[in-house]
């Protein structure tokens, strides 16, 4: 089995290591990330501008482009081979809720499941000593389990899993997407030369973070696995908007 290691953080990431490391023997392993962070990169694509490979060592490759780049140009010719599987990750920092329309680590496994590949983004909820071993552990995990029970190919998973040694953990459980508060504002500084810089506020924390969500399943110390979908359309809105309409066109 052929799978495509990528990430936000950079070809050199712990994180992106310990994956590798993990997923060693379970296929061969290509590896198709950013040259640098790019975390908050989101699902861009780089249009106006050429990018560049570099293949630093054997299956190592990293791009001047965001992760949904690499994860396109991998799957849509610089690869030879036909991927089984997209992993993103380990990203350095949570997933949860919110976070997933802004991350790059989501964003490169969103990628080839636009690509038809079924994709894992697997983050740590690091405040510690960052156990990415046991985050790739359980990305291992998952991957045998989808190797014995495969899921269809529009297989979608948004892994986030506490920043404990692995014995420490206590399951995986099924989870929907929490809510955050409003981000914290900016912060306003003053470069060398005088002049007003801005650095964007920390995120907020969790507002929808009841049972059932992925804040919970990991506050209280399990591996939460949230199943993502690309249609955004609010679906039970249709009808009233159809109505809603009508009163503009008479």
């Amino acid at each position: 089995m052929n799978i495509l290691l990528s990430n936000d953080d950079g070809w050199r990431a712990d994180g992106l290591r310990a994956l590798a490391a993990a997923l060693a023997g379970v296929g061969t392993l290509t590896v198709v990330a950013p040259d640098r962070n790019r975390s908050g990169a989101s699902n861009s694509l780089t249009l106006e501008a050429p990018l560049r490979v570099v293949d630093h060592e054997p299956g190592w490759y990293a791009i001047n482009g965001t992760p949904t780049d690499c994860v396109h140009l991998a799957i849509s010719g610089l690869l030879v081979e036909e991927q089984a599987l997209v992993v993103s990750g380990v990203n350095d920092g949570a997933n949860l809720g919110d976070d997933v329309l802004y991350s790059g680590t989501v964003a490169a496994a969103m990628e080839g499941r636009f690509l038809g590949v079924p994709s894992i983004a697997v983050s740590l909820v690091a405040g510690g000593p960052r156990h990415f071993d046991t985050a790739a552990r359980v990305a291992r995990e998952l991957i045998e389990r989808l190797n014995r029970a495969p899921l269809p190919q529009a297989t979608l998973f948004n892994v986030n899993v506490p920043d404990v040694p692995y014995a420490e953990l206590k399951g995986l459980k099924a989870t929907r997407l929490g809510v955050r508060h409003r981000s914290e504002r900016i912060v306003r500084a003053t470069d060398p030369r005088g002049r007003a810089v801005y650095w964007v506020g920390g995120p907020g924390g969790g507002q929808d973070a009841g049972p059932g969500t992925d804040f919970a399943a990991v506050e209280d110390g399990f591996v939460s696995v949230t199943p993502l979908q690309i249609d955004l359309t609010r679906h039970s809105v249709l009808k009233d908007l159809g109505s809603w309409l009508e009163a503009i066109s008479g």
